[in-house]
């Protein structure tokens, strides 16, 4: 389930990183590979589909866990049902699960990204415990450097 949504992802994410498919139409899926693992996982998010009233997933939350960090892989949100919280609540209940530092990277050119992590990160890390740097793409000179937001939960 979470290959075909990726591709959704991949879909949304290629205006800002001039992302095109490949000959077989799909887009870039390697990441999918490592997961899940002990140190990557994902989470769902579902609501009740419209026109059936059966479960219908509308996000998922890709975590991977480095030696001392925490980070989001990749993120999504079904368009349909961004703006209503959905996104929030499955990014926060994804960092919960996970106490510790954290790094959530966003691309500089996705503007809609920016506020919505920081909204995050006030909720997650609290309004004075979290940072914002950029860092460059390795091996990609041509793009605007990567925004990465630090940040630590409290420990349970």
């Amino acid at each position: 389930m979470v290959a075909w949504l990726f591709q959704l992802f991949r879909h949304d994410l290629a205006p800002v990183v001039r992302g095109f498919p490949h000959a077989d139409g799909r887009y870039n899926h390697r990441l999918l590979d490592a997961y899940p693992s002990a140190d990557r996982l994902g989470y769902l998010a579902w609501r009740d589909h419209p026109n059936t009233g059966g479960p219908a997933p509308v996000g998922f939350a890709l975590c991977e866990r480095g030696p001392t960090t925490w980070s989001l892989a990749a993120f999504w949100v079904t368009p349909v049902v961004r703006r209503e919280g959905a996104g929030t609540r499955l990014a926060l209940e994804s960092i919960a699960r996970h106490p510790g530092r954290w790094t959530v990277a966003f691309q500089h050119d996705n503007v809609v990204a920016g506020p919505f992590w920081r909204r995050c990160a006030d909720a997650a890390f609290g309004p004075s415990g979290w940072t914002e740097e950029r860092r460059p793409i390795k091996g990609r000179p041509d793009v605007p450097a990567d925004h990465v937001i630090v940040g630590e939960t409290p420990r349970r």
